[in-house]
């Protein structure tokens, strides 16, 4: 069976083909300009996760030795907190006016002098005002001293 076509609709048929083949050729052509973009801002974010990553492996053993640091830092400051909380004195043990010993504290300068043979009730206090005997005079004798700071 034949079918006859006008010569009008057929150029009217092949001015829409190419119309339509100049389309589908742009779209082709935009499409391929939005692939390309994509494609770049893809490589800009791997190089971006990239750098990312050598910083992160660049930090993790920053943050380790700063944690060290932190706690070098803690022993320091005990350390200076403890120095600081030094005694404002020292009890000296005289053993018949002559030094013996040096000790914190009286009852370490007591106990010392009962190590040597001292009496352990012999120990009393002078009253405020009251002459101090001579140091060749008493046996034992501890004797509170105060700690210059300059």
């Amino acid at each position: 069976m034949f079918r006859f076509v006008r010569t009008t609709t057929l150029d009217a048929l092949r001015s829409e083909v190419t119309t339509a083949r100049a389309e589908a050729a742009q779209h082709h052509a935009d499409a391929a300009a939005a692939t390309r973009a994509h494609q770049a801002e893809a490589n800009d974010l791997r190089a971006a996760l990239a750098r990312a990553e050598g910083e992160l492996s660049a930090l993790r053993p920053q943050t380790l030795l700063d944690a060290e640091d932190r706690v070098a830092l803690r022993m320091l400051l005990r350390s200076a907190r403890r120095q600081n909380a030094a005694p404002a004195r020292v009890f000296v043990l005289f053993q018949r006016g002559a030094l013996h010993s040096i000790h914190a504290t009286q009852d370490g300068a007591e106990a010392a002098a009962e190590a040597e043979g001292a009496p352990r009730s012999g120990w009393t206090s002078l009253a405020p005002g009251a002459s101090v005997p001579a140091a060749s005079e008493v046996l034992w004798r501890v004797q509170p001293l105060p700690l210059s700071t300059a």
